[in-house]
């Protein structure tokens, strides 16, 4: 399972890049949880929260970043910022890409400004 996490993670980071982000960090992780993608668009720095799922049962992979997960992202996301000062002035955002689906045959879809931190 994780290493089909992380071909996906890849296949995002591509995507992303191709797109024209610029990757500034991956697998972040702390205490409080990991932000699988680090990424500048323009100015803005991006927070990317990669998921899949083989079904689009129960609204399908983005739909299966919860309350609580969202909150976990936040709380990373602010460590990242205060380990990395240089960054802690710029715009954020939380984007999620998505994939429904296995293997070739997943579909991707990518949600900029997927939640905003309160």
């Amino acid at each position: 399972m994780r290493q089909a996490g992380a071909a996906f993670e890849a296949l995002a980071r591509r995507d992303l890049e191709r797109a024209g982000l610029v990757l500034l960090s991956c697998n972040y992780t702390t205490r409080h949880g990991e932000l699988d993608l680090v990424m500048r668009d323009g100015e803005q720095i991006v927070f990317v929260e990669v998921r899949q799922r083989a079904r689009n049962g129960h609204g399908g992979a983005a739909a299966s970043i919860t309350a609580s997960k969202r909150g976990r992202l936040i709380r990373t996301a602010s460590l990242w910022l205060a380990a990395h000062p240089q960054h802690a002035r710029r715009t954020c955002r939380f984007d999620v890409v998505s994939y429904d689906g296995t293997g070739e045959e997943a579909r991707m879809r990518w949600l900029r400004g997927a939640f905003e931190a309160d």
